[in-house]
């Protein structure tokens, strides 16, 4: 197996997801972003390209309005920035639709993109998806991403059940699912993150769902 041509994307770590409620609920924010530092840290280390991306919705929106304090992104981020660093303000979900980041990885060589930031159900979901269809592997970090509570006419989901399906979903299909210190690692090594596939998912699926259901009825 070739290694892995990374680069790191930092999606919308903006001042707008650590509070109100666009808030990141899970993994805490406390808990996600000393972990998208440590990403940072890494990629720095090995030398690989990163990206910072951040959405606007123009000036005097209700949320991510261009030359509010809420559009910034996390001092902790914007302490690592480098001259380096690609810039990107994004108008969709993707981080990919309506930029130039695609042709940008492509002058940088590169095939693999590993995605951390905000948020799980909405910009890290539409980039990976994206991505198969302009042809980057994607890797997302689940310790470095994180989601929030959904309510509207179609039901409810707590953070959680929203984040970990989630993950579940990307890693049967549209990306390798690790936490930043597996990913680390196998930076380090130059080796690629490990991935499950949908048919090998269906099938550990209908037995987990198989237990769960022989355990509900003993209970």
């Amino acid at each position: 197996m070739s290694t892995p041509r990374r680069a790191l994307v930092l999606v919308d770590i903006q001042q707008q997801y650590f509070s109100g409620p666009l808030e990141i609920q899970y993994p805490k924010h406390q808990e996600s972003l000393p972990m998208i530092v440590k990403a940072i840290d890494a990629a720095a280390a090995a030398g690989i390209p990163i990206a910072a991306i951040q959405h606007s919705e123009g000036e005097g929106a209700p949320v991510f309005a261009l030359g509010m304090p809420e559009f910034d992104l996390h001092p902790d981020v914007e302490a690592r920035r480098t001259a380096s660093w690609k810039e990107v303000i994004k108008n969709y979900g993707s981080v990919y639709a309506g930029t130039d980041l695609a042709g940008w990885l492509r002058e940088h060589d590169v095939d693999t993109v590993t995605l951390v930031g905000y948020m799980t159900n909405n910009c890290i979901l539409a980039s990976a998806v994206e991505a198969e269809f302009l042809g980057f592997t994607t890797e997302v970090l689940s310790d470095a991403t994180g989601a929030i509570h959904l309510a509207n006419d179609a039901g409810f989901a707590d953070a959680k059940t929203v984040h970990t399906t989630l993950m579940a979903l990307l890693n049967s299909n549209w990306a390798a699912v690790g936490s930043t210190d597996v990913w680390t690692e196998a930076l380090q090594a130059g080796r690629a993150l490990e991935m499950s596939d949908l048919g090998s998912s269906a099938t550990a699926g209908k037995v987990a769902a198989s237990r769960k259901q022989y355990v509900d009825q003993v209970l």
